[in-house]
C-alpha cells in the first residue's frame, strides 16, 4: 500500500506480509498528526517546553528539536501504578489487538514517541521506562542519531532519518568538563561523556537529561571504544598519572554495572575501537616511549580472549595525530586517512588497507583532530567544516558504500565551531 509522507516511511519498514500492521501505522500517525481522535483513554497531558508548553487534549504534529520524550527536568509525571490495556474499548486498536499494535508503534521513527507516550498510560510507560527501546532491539528496529560536541559542555544531535537538529540539554558545569579534552560512547538510550578524572555524565533519552554516572573500574581517557546494543565496551587509553593501560571493560546500560574483562596483549592509548564480526577490534595506537603500534587486537566476546593481529593499522596515521578514524558498515572496516584525506577499506583476507577515493572537500583536521567519522546506520559520515576565522559552519556529509568511489552528500550544516572535540552514534 502507497502512503504518504510519514506514514510511507512507516510502512516501508514493515515486512510486506504484516498488512494490519501497515495499516495501524497508517492509522497511528493519521492519530499523532490529528486528523483521526485518539483512543479513548488517552488523557490531557502537561507537556515541557520543548513541545510549546500548555496543555493539549490530542498529540501535538511532530516539531523539530524536539527530544524524544516530553517529560523534561522539573515535571514530574508519575506513571500510573497499573497499566491498562492501550485503547481500551477503541475500535482502532481493538481490532488488530495489542501486540500487533506494538509491533506497529516499535517500527515509528522514535522522534514519535513523545507523542506516542500520550496515546495510553501502557505506551507511557513504555516510552519512559524504556521498554519500547528493549522491544525494539529484541525485534532488529533501530535508529541511528548522531551526537557531537563543537563546544565546551554543549552538545548537537541530529537524526538522518528526519533530516533535523534533535535538541540536547546542556552539560552540567564542572571542572573537569570544562576544557574540551573528554571522551564519549552512545550505548543503549545513553550517551556517556568521560573527564580526565572519575567524574562521568550521562544522558538520557528516556529523560531528557544529565545525570552524575558510576566511572569505569579504572578511569581512563583516549582509549579505544564500541557499543552493540545495551553494551558499550572500552579498552587501553591512559589513567591520571599517565599509565598506557592494557586493561578493558564492558558496561551494561540496563544495570548501569561495568565488569572487567582480560586484559590486551599490548598497553596501547590514542587507540580506536569497533565491533565487527560479533567481535570486539582495538586498533592502533601508542605504546610507553612514543612508539607506534601497527598491530591491532581482536577480543572474542564467547571465549573471552584477546589476540593480536600483526599489521592491522601499517599505512593509516602514526605517532604525531589522532587516534584511527574507523568505523563499521556492514561488517566491512573502513578507515579516514585524514593525512591525504583518502578514504580507505580494510582487506580482511590480505590484511592490509585499499584506497576508494576522497573524504569530503572541506572536513580538514589538525593531525586528525576536530575531524568525526563514523557508522551511521547503513551509511558513513563524516563531520568537520572548513577552518575560518570567524568560526564557520559544521557540515554532515554521509555515503552508502558500495562498489563504486565515494560521492559524498552534504546532509546537514549549521552555524557552529568547526573543530568536533567529540562525537558517538546512539542507535536504539
Amino acid at each position: 500500500m502507497m502512503l504518504e509522507g510519514k506514514a510511507y516511511l512507516v510502512s516501508r519498514s514493515l515486512p510486506s506480509s504484516c498488512e494490519p500492521e501497515s495499516e495501524w501505522a497508517y492509522l497511528a500517525h493519521e492519530v499523532l498528526r490529528g486528523k483521526r481522535p485518539a483512543p479513548e483513554d488517552a488523557e490531557v497531558e502537561d507537556l515541557d517546553e520543548a513541545d510549546g508548553g500548555g496543555k493539549r487534549s490530542k498529540p501535538p504534529s511532530p516539531q523539530p528539536h524536539t527530544p524524544d520524550i516530553f517529560e523534561s527536568p522539573g515535571h514530574h509525571h508519575h506513571a500510573p501504578g497499573g497499566a491498562e490495556e492501550p485503547g481500551a474499548g477503541s475500535n482502532l486498536i481493538g481490532s488488530i489487538g495489542r501486540d500487533l499494535t506494538i509491533n506497529c508503534l516499535l517500527r515509528l521513527s522514535r522522534s514519535e514517541y513523545g507523542s506516542v507516550a500520550s496515546l495510553s498510560r501502557d505506551f507511557r510507560s513504555m516510552v519512559r521506562t524504556g521498554e519500547i527501546y528493549r522491544l525494539r532491539r529484541l525485534n532488529g528496529v533501530a535508529e541511528q542519531w548522531v551526537y557531537f560536541s563543537c563546544n565546551v559542555l554543549e552538545w548537537d544531535a541530529y537524526d538522518p532519518y528526519r533530516e533535523r537538529w534533535i535538541q540536547v540539554p546542556k552539560m552540567p558545569p564542572d571542572e573537569c568538563f570544562m576544557c574540551s579534552d573528554k571522551e564519549s560512547l552512545a550505548v543503549g538510550t545513553e550517551l556517556l561523556v568521560f573527564g580526565m578524572a572519575r567524574i562521568v555524565f550521562r544522558y538520557s533519552i528516556l529523560t531528557n537529561s544529565w545525570t552524575r554516572a558510576d566511572p569505569m573500574n579504572s578511569p581512563r581517557c583516549l582509549f579505544g571504544s564500541t557499543s552493540v546494543g545495551e553494551k558499550a565496551y572500552v579498552a587501553g587509553g591512559t589513567d591520571s598519572n599517565g599509565n598506557i593501560l592494557s586493561s578493558a571493560e564492558m558496561y551494561d546500560s540496563e544495570t548501569h554495572i561495568w565488569t572487567p574483562l582480560p586484559s590486551m596483549n599490548r598497553a596501547r592509548k590514542n587507540c580506536s575501537g569497533v565491533f565487527m564480526d560479533g567481535k570486539f577490534y582495538v586498533i592502533g595506537g601508542v605504546a610507553n616511549k612514543n612508539k607506534v603500534l601497527a598491530c591491532g587486537e581482536e577480543y572474542d566476546l564467547k571465549r573471552g580472549s584477546w589476540k593480536i593481529i600483526e599489521n592491522m593499522s601499517e599505512g593509516l596515521n602514526g605517532v604525531t595525530g589522532a587516534p584511527p578514524l574507523i568505523a563499521v558498515v556492514n561488517n566491512e572496516l573502513y578507515a579516514a586517512d585524514y593525512g591525504d584525506k583518502d578514504l580507505k577499506k580494510y582487506d580482511k583476507k590480505n590484511n592490509k588497507w585499499i584506497t576508494l577515493g576522497k573524504l569530503p572537500e572541506r572536513s580538514v583536521s589538525m593531525n586528525g583532530w576536530g575531524l568525526a567519522f563514523r557508522a551511521c546506520g547503513d551509511r558513513l559520515i563524516v563531520i568537520g567544516g572548513p577552518r575560518t576565522y570567524t568560526g564557520g559552519t559544521i557540515e554532515l556529509n554521509s555515503w552508502v558504500p558500495d562498489e563504486r568511489p565515494p560521492v559524498w552528500n552534504l546532509i546537514a550544516r549549521k552555524p557552529s565551531g568547526n573543530f568536533v572535540y567529540n562525537c558517538a552514534v546512539m542507535s536504539c
